[in-house]
């Protein structure tokens, strides 16, 4: 029997998506929904372009003399008599095979389907640096379906032509140089259209949809909508797009960026809006630390190495850090961040995420819905942050080698009196068995001394320690440490206690160290690349659930509010900093020093 091959890729034909159901009527605007659920899988294999064979055998009828016959099958059949075709008369008559093949009955749109992005916000900052070359990054690594348009949509004036050169100057072929850049930009930019318009005007999407169905060219439409958009136009867009350029035949997908509101209320009303148009399943709510590679390396740490499962609980493991700080200031984004402040911006979402995943139970399967049904027992687990457990500070002007930095109010864009916080440390703690009495800090800051994002898990003390003599009064010395570092030089590392060669006895810490970029070759992609890949494949395992989010705001809503309503004073810290010290003194409280002040090898 002939061996059949199988593709090893992510699939787009028109069986890949469920069809949209055009039933449901709010407020005279399509609700967009699917007729069936999307079924349950493990999260895919990302093998773009690549093929593999396989020896499976095709459904066969077994004769009574015990020979096998092939039932005949059809499209099988018909697609033969092409075949034929084409090898008498393809040479000589110079009719193409798209022609043979509609002249044998073969229709040559049948199961295929397209793809149409469309960036609301086209012009803004975040299209430009992340959304459009995270797009063409898939596109050159094969990831991207063959038929699909990129649409930029904004308010701004401009035409397909200056859309195409304000996205190629951020365009770059980073990812394993196997083909002629130019061309690939070149081929990816023809791809690429723009459309001006309002984001709250049905006129101004109609207008787009019709654009977009000219590019599908009657195929099965699949249309995603990634809002690059202010929160407070976020509803008029969907409700325009629900209405005037929702795909008729196939699924409609949104990514919406943070902040996903400011507390539970805004939140809630946030979610209750978009859910007028949109059901939960359409709605991809993006926080691009979790497209990272090492935040999706860490169930793979935990859950496949047996070294660690059984260490992951309060019996082993002593506090868990995570740690967020940047090395410079708002820098122009001082009207944004006064609004919203470091808790909101980076606290409450990327590393509350981030612990969720650490500390979660074992899922039942990978699938999307069983991993974050893990992630919200988590957060149901967690005792309300409160005041004293929380450490507030805002960087102020510094001069430092003959330079002279900028305190956060000097921003011209920041009132004067401004109160809001750009460090915040806080300690967590989650009411559950397995991490019952286990410190979880959190720290993130602006304008600090480094740049960088990592996770910290310090276990505890070896008890009756026969090397305690060796190792000094300083038992933090000897503490062991794993250490996952997002960013920047990906990197895991386990810090141990180790014998000093020689003929005494001295000890030493050293790093059992997994380096990425020495260990692995190929450049990481963008996290951005990964989400949107996901988004388009229906892969909900790395977006937030509106549950989810629910348990995220009420953990922070009663802090932030009394924050506010106190106006409390932040401390203080020069800009380059370790921070300010009270956040030392809330470690210490709890008999934790920070692992990110130590020299490390």
């Amino acid at each position: 029997m002939a061996s059949l091959s199988s593709a090893q890729y992510r699939s787009y034909s028109s069986n890949s998506f469920p069809p949209a159901s055009s039933n449901g009527h709010r407020h005279n605007h399509r609700l967009l929904s699917f007729s069936s659920p999307i079924p349950r899988r493990s999260p895919p294999v990302v093998l773009c372009l690549q093929q593999s064979q396989g020896n499976s055998r095709p459904n066969v009828v077994l004769m009574e003399d015990g020979a096998v016959a092939t039932p005949v099958n059809p499209a099988q059949k018909k697609e033969e008599t092409v075949k034929k075709l084409e090898d008498g008369l393809l040479s000589s008559s110079g009719i193409s095979t798209e022609e043979l093949k509609e002249a044998a009955g073969f229709d040559v749109k049948e199961n295929e389907s397209s793809v149409s992005i469309t960036v609301v916000g086209a012009s803004g900052d975040l299209a430009k640096k992340k959304i459009f070359p995270a797009l063409f990054a898939l596109y050159y690594e094969g990831c991207l379906p063959k038929h699909f348009t990129v649409f930029g949509y904004a308010r701004s004036k401009m035409t397909d032509a200056e859309l195409r050169d304000m996205v190629s100057k951020t365009l770059t072929c980073r990812i394993d140089q196997r083909e002629n850049c130019g061309e690939k930009i070149d081929q990816f930019l023809k791809r690429c259209f723009y459309h001006s318009g309002q984001y709250d005007s049905q006129e101004h999407f109609a207008a787009l949809d019709k654009k977009l169905k000219e590019h599908e060219g009657g195929r099965e439409s699949n249309r995603l909508f990634y809002l690059s958009i202010p929160p407070n136009i976020f509803i008029d867009a969907v409700k325009c797009a629900s209405s005037s350029a929702s795909a008729a035949s196939g699924w409609t997908r949104v990514i919406v960026e943070k902040p996903f509101g400011r507390d539970s209320e805004s939140s809630a009303a946030l979610t209750k809006a978009l859910k007028q148009y949109l059901t939960e399943d359409q709605i991809f709510r993006i926080d691009h630390y979790l497209g990272k590679e090492l935040v999706e390396n860490l169930s793979v740490l935990r859950f496949s190495n047996l070294i660690f499962e059984p260490l992951w609980s309060r019996q082993y493991i002593r506090n868990v850090q995570l740690i967020f700080s940047e090395d410079f200031g708002t820098e122009g984004r001082g009207g944004y961040f006064d609004n919203y402040g470091i808790i909101r911006d980076i606290m409450q979402n990327h590393l509350l995420q981030i612990l969720a995943l650490f500390a979660m139970e074992t899922p039942v399967s990978l699938d999307a819905e069983d991993i974050r049904n893990e992630k919200v027992k988590v957060l149901r687990s967690m005792r309300t942050l409160r005041l004293e457990d929380v450490v507030i500070g805002q960087y102020k002007s510094h001069t430092r080698g003959g330079v002279t930095h900028p305190g956060y109010t000097d921003d011209k864009t920041v009132p004067k009196d401004s109160v809001t916080p750009t460090f915040a440390a806080a300690a967590l703690f989650i009411d559950n068995p397995r991490w019952d009495g286990v410190p979880f800090l959190m720290k993130a800051g602006k304008a600090l001394h480094s740049k960088g994002a990592e996770i910290r898990v310090q276990f505890r003390h070896v008890p009756g320690n026969l090397y305690n003599r060796n190792i000094g009064t300083d038992l933090d010395q000897a503490t062991n440490e794993l250490v996952i570092r997002v960013q920047p030089d990906e990197a895991i590392y386990l810090k141990i206690n180790n014998k000093v060669p020689g003929l005494g006895m001295r000890l030493d810490r050293s790093n059992l160290n997994l380096l990425y970029s020495t260990r692995y070759s190929k450049e990481i992609p963008d996290a951005y690349e990964r989400l949107l890949l996901d988004a388009i494949e229906g892969e909900r395992r790395l977006f937030i659930r509106s549950d989810e989010l629910d348990a995220a705001w009420s953990l922070f809503t009663p802090v932030l509010k009394e924050l506010e309503e106190k106006r409390t004073i932040p401390e203080y810290y020069p800009y380059g900093s370790r921070g300010p010290v009270g956040a030392h003194y809330l470690a210490a409280r709890y008999k934790v020093r920070w692992g990110d002040l130590g020299i490390e090898q």
